[in-house]
This record gives structure tokens, C-alpha cells and sequence, in this order.
């Protein structure tokens, strides 16, 4: 098989990166290398800012309506092409090829559409006489250039969610992709290049040194990342030293907290599908069980159960399978000293283990009677791991649910209209899902409190984060 060479897209085409090193790109599935990527410099970072800047003279000038035009037409665009990006995005990550046009693509291509309408619906306060003789009004314009970094789990997806409302509200874009998975990224940059101004949407592959690159340069007024609680801090220290305005979507560690009143069996399958889905490598992932001491037991066997059957791994051409690799071997590797440190209270109840000796699978796992100081608790495992801990009333559900350095997103499973009612109140995560888990929808923001950052995603309230408030007044005497 011969290898691709990758390059960056910038100005409206593919480009030539000056670095003199390339990263391997692995299909996860098969540990084979099958594309080169540039590890871009800070000239090749600059480079890409120079492009959006001068874009965005002519970008920025646009009106809602002509953006809104250009983003529809990319997403029939995504559209036509849907197969072609799912490939892509099967070989980069070892996902289930079956699922990803429905679960991924579809999905992507209404968040265009969705803040290609918002464009033209931004709001603000009523001109009007707030002082005698002068009339106030408020402009809400574009920032400028952003600077975006997008993790691996969702390559496609994620990009998605950071071009769509920040080329919506008017500003262009230089945007890294996460090392391992820049390929369906640069294939976006392609199609999109089509209908927007040539530099509106750069793409620039590389590693942790690309990224510190493309936040420390001075032309962007905003830098956005999706990543861990760790990259997050540096994106922020980093930015605060120019005073840039910083977006972040960071880890999460969900609780989800099932009641003795809740519909077992529901809950059972909704867990298991939202714990498992993409191997666990999912911030809002259903992993941090809490159930109530009355049906503890029942509900953990039968949660074991259910996915034996139904939360199957394999290659991602394999029939009756829920998730596939593992991104990489270092996440293999992080699931499995996890499982390897497990206290010895703790009872795996499915699972534990690699699943084959090529690509890196890791079959679904399921370990109880764990204490709310565990590691397994209290740290992001990112795997295909759910925990589970047996609860006394909701008052110490509610305490364990909220003692984690996480805020993203919770759920809770009960058929008690109050009980649901105060503990979303209480939650202290920015979404709380009830008698459901993981789903998102485009008019709905996305975005968690404490370590998993600030700012949201999608909705209104997303493209809003791309767009700084002007007041103007005028005297009419």
C-alpha cells in the first residue's frame, strides 16, 4: 500500500508545509501507517494567519444572507460527498464504517445547515433613548480570526462545530487538527474551499508544537480547543499573555444516576449504548454509573449482560459491532493500566481486556463496587469502561455526582417528576440529560463548567461566542 503524503490547505488550496519533519498516520484498525503528515512550523502557522486575514477584509464584509448562501452550498456539498468523508474517517479513527454517514455525517451536515440560518437571526437589545437626547443601539460583529484545535475522537464532527458558527458570524479560520487525524479535516478544507473566499478556512496538520504555534501567534483574536483539561490550561495560560479570548470544551467524567423507581431495562440499553459508543472516546461517554442500593445488583448484572450481547468491538467492516479501535496505542495503553491499577474491592463484572493482538480493540468493560476516591471514579478513563457505585438516597447521589473536577454532563434515569426536577437543578454540569444520555441537537448548547471549560458549542449561545458586542450612541439633541 503506498503511503499519502498530506499537506496543509491554506489560501484556498493544498500547500507545501517548510517543515522539515512528518508525522506517521496509523489506521488504529490495522497499526499500519498509511499517510505522512507535515509537522508545520510557526512560519507555516503564520503563513495560514497572513491568508486569513486577508480573507476576512473580504469575508467579514459579507451579510448574513450571503454567508448564510455559501454554507448551505457547502452543505449539500457534504451531502453529495458523505461516503467519500466516511471513508476518510474510518480509516483515521477505526470506527464502524456502517454507522458513520448517519451518526456523523448526517449529523454534521444539519449543524451547517442549522447556523446558516442562525446567521440571520442574531440578537440584541432595542435601539432606543436610554439616555435623554441619545439614542443607543448595539452591534454585534464578527472578531475576526480564530485560531481552532480539534481532538481526535471526532475529527469530522468537532471541525464541524468550530467552522460552522465561527464562519457563520463572519470571521475566517485557522484551524489544527488533532495529530493523529487530520485527514477527513483536510478533506472539509477541500470541498469547503469551493464556496468560500479563498483563506476564509486554513488547515495546518502538526503536533503539540504546531498548536502552541497557532496560539501564541498575535493575529488571532480568539483560540478555541477541544481537547484535555491539561491542553486547555496551556491554550489559556497562553492566550491570557496576549489577552486573546479563549473557547474551551475539555474533559468530562458524566454521572449518570439510576433510582430504584427507574425503568431497568430501559436504562439498560440506553447506558450501554451511550458508554460504549466510540469505544468510551466521548467527553458526555455514559461511564460513571451510580446506582440505588435497591436494585444495584439487578441493574449491574443486567447492564453486563446487555452488552456482552450488544456492545461488541471488531474491524470496522465487521457486521454487529457497537464501537471499534481505540485511537491509538497510547490510549490502549491508558486504558489498560487503568484496569490494571483497580483496587482490589473493586469486581469486574464484564470484560478487562485487549481484545486481539493487531489494532488496538479493547473489549467493553464493566467494574463495580468501586469507592467515590477511586481513580477509575475520578479520573477520565476516555475507554470503553463504565463504573458503577451503589448509592444510599439522593442526597449522596447528588454529593458523588458533583465531588469530580469535571462539570460537562450528567444524566439521571427515575420516574419521579421531582426527583428529576431537583436533581437537575443540582447537577453542577452544563447538561443533564433525563431518562436519556448523549443526545445533542443543534438549537441546544453544549459546554460544561469547572475543568471542562467554558464557552458552547452549537445553538444560538455557540455562535454568539464568535461575535463581539459594539455600543453605539448618538446625540440627537
Amino acid at each position: 500500500m503506498s503511503i499519502r503524503e498530506l499537506r496543509n490547505f491554506v489560501n484556498g488550496d493544498y500547500a507545501s508545509s517548510t517543515a522539515g519533519e512528518q508525522l506517521d498516520i496509523i489506521n488504529p484498525a490495522t497499526e499500519k501507517v498509511y499517510a505522512r503528515t507535515p509537522i508545520s512550523t510557526e512560519a507555516d502557522v503564520a503563513g495560514a494567519y497572513t491568508a486569513a486575514a486577508a480573507a476576512f477584509e473580504t469575508w467579514g464584509q459579507t451579510t448574513p444572507g450571503e454567508r448564510q448562501h455559501a454554507l448551505l452550498k457547502f452543505a449539500d456539498a457534504l451531502e453529495s460527498r458523505a461516503e467519500e468523508l466516511a471513508d476518510a474517517e474510518c480509516e483515521n479513527t477505526g470506527k464502524p464504517r456502517a454507522g458513520i454517514v448517519g451518526d456523523e455525517v448526517e449529523v454534521m451536515i444539519d449543524q451547517v445547515r442549522f447556523f446558516a440560518g442562525a446567521a440571520r437571526l442574531l440578537e440584541g437589545k432595542a435601539a432606543g433613548e436610554y439616555m435623554k437626547d441619545h439614542t443607543s443601539f448595539v452591534r454585534r460583529e464578527p472578531i475576526g480570526v480564530v485560531g481552532q484545535v480539534t481532538p481526535w475522537n471526532y475529527p469530522m464532527m468537532m471541525a464541524i462545530w468550530k467552522i460552522a458558527p465561527a464562519l457563520a458570524a463572519g470571521n475566517t479560520v485557522v484551524l489544527k487538527p488533532s495529530d493523529s487525524t487530520p485527514v477527513s479535516t483536510l478533506l472539509l478544507a477541500e470541498i469547503a474551499s469551493e464556496f468560500l473566499p479563498a483563506g476564509t478556512f486554513n488547515v495546518v496538520a502538526g503536533n503539540r508544537d504546531t498548536g502552541r504555534a497557532l496560539v501564541t501567534n498575535r493575529t488571532p483574536q480568539l483560540v478555541s480547543i477541544t481537547g484535555s483539561v491539561r491542553a486547555g490550561m496551556e491554550v489559556a495560560g497562553a492566550a491570557a499573555l496576549d489577552l486573546k479570548r479563549v473557547h474551551l470544551e475539555l474533559g468530562g467524567k458524566a454521572p449518570v444516576i439510576v433510582f430504584n423507581d427507574a425503568d431497568i431495562q430501559q436504562a439498560v440499553e440506553g447506558i450501554s449504548g451511550a458508554g460504549f459508543y466510540n469505544g468510551g472516546q466521548d467527553c458526555t461517554a455514559a461511564t460513571r454509573v451510580l446506582v440505588q442500593e435497591g436494585i444495584h445488583d439487578e441493574f449491574v448484572a443486567a447492564l453486563a449482560a446487555y452488552a456482552q450481547d450488544n456492545a461488541r468491538t471488531g474491524a470496522p467492516l465487521d457486521e454487529g459491532i457497537l464501537f471499534g479501535a481505540l485511537s491509538s496505542a497510547d490510549q490502549l495503553a491508558r486504558v489498560e493500566g487503568v484496569i490494571s491499577r483497580l483496587p482490589d474491592h473493586a469486581t469486574l463484572a464484564l470484560g478487562g481486556h485487549r481484545q486481539g493482538t493487531t489494532g488496538y480493540f479493547h473489549e467493553a468493560t464493566i467494574v463495580a463496587d468501586l469507592l467515590q476516591t477511586d481513580e477509575a471514579v475520578q479520573n477520565e478513563i476516555f475507554g470503553p469502561v463504565i463504573t458503577a457505585q451503589k448509592f444510599t438516597d439522593e442526597a449522596q447521589a447528588l454529593t458523588w455526582a458533583n465531588d469530580v473536577q469535571y462539570g460537562l454532563a450528567s444524566s439521571v434515569w427515575t420516574t419521579n417528576y421531582s426527583v428529576a426536577m431537583r436533581m437537575a437543578k443540582n447537577l453542577d454540569f452544563g447538561c443533564v440529560w433525563i431518562n436519556t444520555h448523549i443526545p445533542l441537537v443543534a438549537e441546544m448548547p453544549h459546554g460544561g463548567f469547572k475543568h471542562s471549560g467554558y464557552g458552547k458549542d452549537l445553538s444560538m449561545y455557540g455562535l454568539e461566542d464568535y461575535t463581539r458586542i459594539k455600543h453605539v450612541m448618538s446625540f440627537i439633541g
